[in-house]
């Protein structure tokens, strides 16, 4: 089965509608259509073909839209790098790729050698190519690195049907919208920021683009500007309810997903009092993004919700047998957005799909009704005295506080149990380290589950992806 680029269809349909807006910049379907084809004949005359790949370091920035779809039209793929990154952890990734280019944005392009100026480098042309091959579902689109927490990154190639099919499935737990006007704040080198991207161009809808996370820049997108969806994690959901001082939200938003991992309850009673809908989800960027999410009528912020229209998660045991509701496992996803592979990796891909399931290495149960409760990473799997500790479960506990702004919790080793839990805890600003957090705990946590020490700290460390560095954690616990 194969599919044409779908901002050349929307041009065909909607010419005139909004399809893309950044700092105050505005493309209809027929104005982005026409850059994209000026990208392409740019791309053409470099010799860019089906097969090839183009290497971009950049944060979001309507150059990446503009590539990213031009090299569709040509069967080439995009690999996006992290901006965090520094040119020493760039190199080794850049290898695995062996780019036919490289685009950089002005300001980096010294930490990608051999890059080339994004934001200038197709104005020389003036008349776009007509060129847009038609994409089968099997056609790599792009090339996304994983965190690496693990060691060397993996470079997961995601195709041009995981990315229709991730999309399909989104609007079949949300409800079609007839023009959505989805706010980008996640990064386009993040699977979160292209899911949101692809997911406007099929559905007809319009990217309100921003650079970065700027709770200020998200309300005025909200109120004015016509937002209708939008992606947050906590805490940048309490940094978007704090900037409007809890004001409701208009009727013309619809709902926010909300990842990496669960919600506090007292900030979903905030969200609810604010005529927010917003609903947990579980994804990874193996499976291009949410594998899980809350249904809108159904919504309680207890689980990640059930699997997608499409998709199927189960929870394995050690022996690889199927376990069933209540109890504790490896989940693994099956279904039409789980990638193709890690680009160059055979084993690691061969010990990631087996049978067509993806192996997560992430821990979690299903409830009787289907709906996900993510446990942990096998690897964050705190042991004591023989019994399993999730951190999720002691830190969603201590997030609830009302003197906390985050935490993490860490296992940390220990002679008479084997590991021990050490919580990491952010206060609120102006407020010391709360003295009751282990009387808050016992509340809630059987007496083993409750950390060993709680340690006041300014901000979470956190790697170029923005999760936990609990490495890092370990090791300040261990020298404490």
């Amino acid at each position: 089965m194969t599919a044409s680029c779908p901002i050349r269809e929307g041009a065909f349909r909607s010419p005139d509608a909004e399809a893309l807006t950044f700092a105050g910049r505005s493309w209809t379907y027929r104005e982005l259509d026409a850059e994209i084809g000026r990208w392409v004949a740019a791309l053409e005359a470099r010799g860019v073909g089906a097969g090839d790949r183009v290497a971009l370091l950049s944060t979001s920035h309507p150059g990446c839209v503009f590539l990213f779809f031009a090299l569709g039209r040509l069967g080439a793929l995009l690999a996006p790098l992290n901006a965090r990154l520094t040119s020493a952890e760039l190199a080794p990734l850049v290898e695995d790729v062996s780019p036919r280019l490289r685009l950089a944005l002005s300001s980096w392009v010294d930490r990608l050698p051999g890059a080339e100026p994004l934001e200038t480098w197709a104005d020389a042309v003036t008349s776009p190519s007509p060129t847009c091959e038609p994409l089968a579902e099997s056609t790599p689109r792009v090339v996304l690195f994983t965190s690496g927490t693990t060691g060397r990154p993996k470079g997961a190639v995601i195709t041009e049907g995981n990315f229709r099919a991730s999309a399909r499935c989104s609007e079949a737990n949300l409800g079609k919208h007839p023009a959505p006007r989805w706010l980008g704040t996640l990064p386009l080198f993040h699977v979160g920021g292209l899911a949101m991207l692809t997911r406007c161009a099929y559905d007809g809808g319009c990217l309100l683009l921003h650079d970065r996370f700027d709770a200020d820049a998200v309300n005025q997108a909200i109120d004015a500007e016509g937002a209708t969806h939008a992606s947050f994690v906590a805490t940048t959901l309490e940094r978007v309810l704090d900037a409007r001082a809890d004001r409701p939200m208009p009727e013309s938003f619809h709902l926010a997903l909300i990842g990496g991992g669960p919600v506090p309850t007292p900030l979903l009673a905030r969200a609810r009092a604010a005529r927010l809908l917003a609903l947990q989800t579980y994804g990874l960027t193996e499976a291009c993004s949410q594998v899980t999410t809350e249904r809108p009528l159904e919504a309680d912020g207890r689980t990640a919700g059930p699997p997608l229209p499409g998709l199927d998660v189960r929870i394995v045991g050690p022996e690889g047998e199927v376990l069933g509701p209540g109890r504790e496992g490896d989940i693994e996803v099956r279904g039409p957005t789980v990638m193709a592979g890690y680009l160059n990796r055979p084993e690691a891909t061969r010990e990631a799909l087996r049978d067509g399931w993806l192996r997560t290495k992430d821990m979690g149960m299903l409830d009787e009704r289907g709906r996900l409760t993510v446990l942990s990473r096998r690897t964050d799997l705190i042991v004591r005295g023989g019994e399993n500790l999730y951190p999720v479960e002691i830190e969603t506990v201590i997030a609830s506080h009302p003197a906390v702004q985050e935490v993490a919790v860490v296992g940390v080793t220990e002679a008479r149990w084997g590991e021990v839990p050490v919580a990491f805890v952010v206060p609120r600003a102006g407020q010391p380290l709360p003295g009751d957090l282990d009387a808050w705990c016992r509340r809630s946590l059987a007496g083993f589950k409750v950390p060993a020490r709680f340690l006041s700290i300014e901000a979470l460390p956190r790697n170029a992806m923005g999760k936990v560095e609990r490495t890092v954690l370990r090791q300040r616990a261990l020298a404490s």
